[in-house]
This record gives C-alpha cells, sequence and structure tokens, in this order.
C-alpha cells in the first residue's frame, strides 16, 4: 500500500499520557529520517514497532541517507519548541536541511520523527506527496505551519 499519509503514533501519546517512557518535548533530542516507499506506515502499531530500526522503519533497505550529508538515523530538529497555548499544544522545530553542503538522495516518500534520547522511539511519520530527491543539492524538510505536533483541546 505505501505511503499515503501523516500521522502521529498512538504509542507516543499513550506512552507520554501513561509516564511509561521519560518522554520530554522541550529538551529530548529529536530527529527526523527518510524513507522509501518500500514501507506502509501504520500509526496504531506497538511502541516496539514504532521505533527506529524496528517494523516498517527498518534501516537496512528501507532508510534514505547518503552517509555524509543526510546521516543514517536521521537529521537532528533544531528550534524545537512545545508552546501550549489557550486551548492548543503545538510541537515544532526550524525547517530541517541536511547537515553539509551538498546532498544526494533518491526515492524519498517520508520522514519519520523520532525521540533519539528515548530509544529512538518514533513521534510520528509525514508523506512528502510523492517521490522526492536532490542531486549534489540542498535537501529540507519543511514542516506544516501547525507545527508536527497540533493537538486542540475542546
Amino acid at each position: 500500500m505505501a505511503w499515503s499519509n501523516s500521522k502521529v503514533f498512538v504509542s507516543f501519546i499513550e506512552d507520554a499520557l501513561e509516564n511509561t517512557a521519560a518522554l520530554d518535548l522541550n529538551t529530548d533530542t529529536f530527529k527526523v529520517a527518510l524513507f522509501d516507499n518500500d514501507i506502509t506506515p501504520d500509526n496504531t502499531v506497538s511502541t516496539a514497532n514504532s521505533t527506529l530500526n524496528a517494523g516498517q522503519w527498518t534501516q537496512a533497505g528501507n532508510e534514505v541517507a547518503d552517509g555524509t550529508n543526510w546521516d543514517a538515523g536521521g537529521e537532528p530538529l533544531t528550534g524545537v519548541t512545545f508552546a501550549p497555548t489557550a486551548n492548543v499544544l503545538k510541537f515544532d522545530a526550524d525547517n530541517t536541511p541536511q547537515g553539509g553542503a551538498t546532498c544526494t538522495l533518491a526515492n524519498v516518500y517520508g520522514g519519520f520523527v523520532h525521540d533519539s534520547s528515548v530509544g529512538n522511539q518514533g513521534l510520528s511519520f509525514h508523506y512528502f506527496g510523492g517521490v522526492n530527491g536532490v542531486t549534489a543539492g540542498t535537501f529540507s524538510v519543511v514542516w506544516h505551519g501547525s507545527g508536527i505536533l497540533t493537538i486542540t483541546l475542546t
């Protein structure tokens, strides 16, 4: 079935609310890893299957990285904010460019945001709308204006 949407992992929300994992949206280090179209993301999998290098998120054969400018395991998110205002909880970060000067990536369909401070547990996955790539250029993930994760309380 492959990529078709972007979602937050149910297990991430559950683990945060039940305090079964020491998740801290303010201080933990989050990364975004890139993946090809050989996977079928599912946001209802267990915590064990929503971590980097497990379940759909197996790096060997599925992750897209160039080894120098876009690292295996992903690039770190910078400018991370978790800002509750009124009835909205918003987790956001600066747009994520590669770590080096030029990059060559092919067959990139989406990104996997994970908490590298807590066993690489997945927070969310983001479909990029189709195939993407770059040859000897800059690859950046541009986050939605509503943030990486937004929860509206009613």
